[in-house]
C-alpha cells in the first residue's frame, strides 16, 4: 500500500482510498503536506488538524466549482463539486463523533454531492427507503435508459464509510455502464442514518435488506427477480447475515469477509490488528448505540456468521485481501467453507503481487471492483440461462 505517512496506517488508508476514488494526486498532496510531521504522533492525535488541512483544499476546489458554474462551464463545475465531496468524505471520517465539526461537515458534503449529480450525473438521484417508521437515505444510480426493468444491486457500507464513499468509488457508475442499477444505502449505524437520524447498527441486518427489496419492488425500472446485495468492510458481515434470511436476493457479495467481527473486537482490545478509524472505541460505541465497552463486547459476540452462512441459498461471492491488516484472511475461508447451501460460491483472495490486498482492496480499489462487477455479470448470465421452474 502507498504510505504517504510512514507508520500511520489509518491516515494512509484515507489517502489511498481517496486516490482510488476520484481524488487528484496534487490536491491530495496539498491536503497532506502540512500535517506530514503530525502524522508521526499517531492516528488519534491531530485529527482536527487533518480535518482543517483537507477542508482547506476542499474549500478551494469548491470555490473553483462555483466559479466554473457561474461561467457556464457546467461539466467542469460538476467534476469539481464531486472532488470536493470526495475530500470532505475523508476529512469528516477522521473526526471523533464528539467533534462539533462532524455534523456540519457532513451536511455540507451532502449538499455538494447532490450538486455534482445535478450537473454531471443526472442518472443518480437521492431516494428514501421506507424503514420502521422512518427512512434509510440512499442514492440510486439508474441504468435503465427507457424505464424498462433492469437488474439492480443494493450496496451497503461498513463501520465508518457512507453512501458518499460508495458513490465516489466509481463502482455504481461502472455498474450502470454495464446495465445494472445500484441503490447505495446508508444503513443503520452508518452515514446519514446514524449522523442525522440516530439509527444504530444491529445484529439482525435482514430487516434492512427486506426494506430495500420492498422499496425496489415498487419501482418499474427494477427487475424484481434480479436484485443482489453487495457490502464492503463490516458489510462483509451485514450482507451474508441478510442473505441468509432474505431469500428474494438473487446474489450476494461480501466485499471483504467479516465472519466473526465480534471476535475481532476482542483481539483489538489486546491491540491485535489495525483499526480502521481514529478514536476507534468511541466510534464503535456510537455506531452500535452502546455506552460502555464491556457491555458492547458482550453484545458483539452475536456479530458472527457462525451457524448463519449455511442458510444462504443465493449465489455468493467473497473477496478478501491476503494482507488485510484489519480482518484476518482466514475468516474469508471460514465463511466460504460454511456456505455449503449457496446456489454457487466463489472465494477470491487478492495477493500483494497484484494489489487490492489490503482491507477491501483499498490499495487498488478499481481492481477488486472490476472483478466484482465481472462476477455479477457472469452470475446474471447464469441466472438468465437457467431453466425456469
Amino acid at each position: 500500500m502507498f504510505e504517504y505517512f510512514p507508520g500511520n496506517y489509518i491516515w494512509n488508508l484515507g489517502v489511498v482510498a481517496t486516490l482510488n476514488s476520484g481524488g487528484m494526486i496534487d490536491e491530495v498532496d496539498r491536503a497532506c503536506r502540512p500535517i506530514r510531521d503530525l502524522a508521526q504522533k499517531g492516528a488519534d492525535v491531530g485529527t482536527q488538524q487533518f480535518m482543517a488541512s483537507w477542508r482547506a483544499v476542499a474549500d478551494q476546489v469548491e470555490a473553483q466549482a462555483r466559479a466554473a458554474e457561474d461561467a457556464g462551464h457546467v461539466r467542469t463545475a460538476g467534476q469539481k463539486y464531486f472532488r470536493t465531496a470526495a475530500y470532505l468524505c475523508q476529512a469528516e471520517r477522521m473526526l471523533s463523533n464528539s467533534s462539533p465539526d462532524r455534523i456540519p461537515t457532513y451536511q455540507h458534503l451532502l449538499e455538494v454531492m447532490e450538486r455534482s449529480f445535478e450537473l454531471v450525473d443526472p442518472a443518480t438521484t437521492r431516494v428514501e427507503v421506507p424503514f420502521e417508521g422512518t427512512t434509510l437515505p440512499a442514492y440510486f444510480t439508474n441504468a435503465s435508459t427507457d424505464g424498462s426493468p433492469v437488474p439492480t444491486v443494493i450496496m451497503w457500507n461498513g463501520l465508518d464509510s457512507t453512501k458518499e464513499h460508495m458513490y465516489c468509488s466509481g463502482w455504481p457508475s461502472e455498474m450502470a455502464a454495464r446495465g445494472i442499477s445500484v441503490l447505495q444505502v446508508d444503513c443503520p449505524g452508518s452515514g446519514e442514518a446514524l449522523r442525522l437520524q440516530g439509527l444504530t447498527a444491529r445484529i439482525e441486518t435482514e430487516g434492512w435488506a427486506s426494506a430495500c427489496v420492498d422499496y425496489l419492488e415498487t419501482r418499474g425500472d427494477v427487475r424484481a427477480d434480479r436484485i443482489g446485495l453487495v457490502g464492503w468492510s463490516l458489510g462483509g458481515y451485514y450482507v451474508p447475515r441478510a442473505a441468509a434470511f432474505e431469500h428474494r436476493l438473487a446474489f450476494a457479495v461480501a466485499w471483504g469477509a467479516n465472519h466473526d467481527w465480534g471476535g475481532v473486537q476482542k483481539r483489538r482490545l489486546e491491540r491485535e490488528g489495525e483499526n480502521p478509524v481514529p478514536h476507534y472505541w468511541e466510534h464503535v460505541l456510537w455506531v452500535w448505540g452502546h455506552t460502555d465497552i464491556p457491555t458492547f463486547i458482550d453484545y458483539a459476540e452475536g456479530v458472527t456468521l457462525e451457524g448463519v452462512v449455511e442458510q444462504i441459498r443465493c449465489h455468493l461471492l467473497i473477496t478478501h485481501g491476503e494482507n488485510d491488516r484489519q480482518i484476518p484472511v482466514e475468516l474469508a475461508h471460514r465463511s466460504y467453507d460454511q456456505a455449503t447451501n449457496a446456489a454457487s460460491r466463489t472465494l477470491r483472495v487478492f495477493t500483494p503481487d497484484e494489489g487490492a490486498t489490503e482491507h477491501i482492496g483499498l490499495d487498488h480499489l478499481p481492481h477488486v471492483g472490476a472483478y466484482t462487477a465481472d462476477w455479477i455479470e457472469d452470475t446474471l448470465t447464469k441466472l438468465d440461462s437457467a431453466p425456469s421452474t
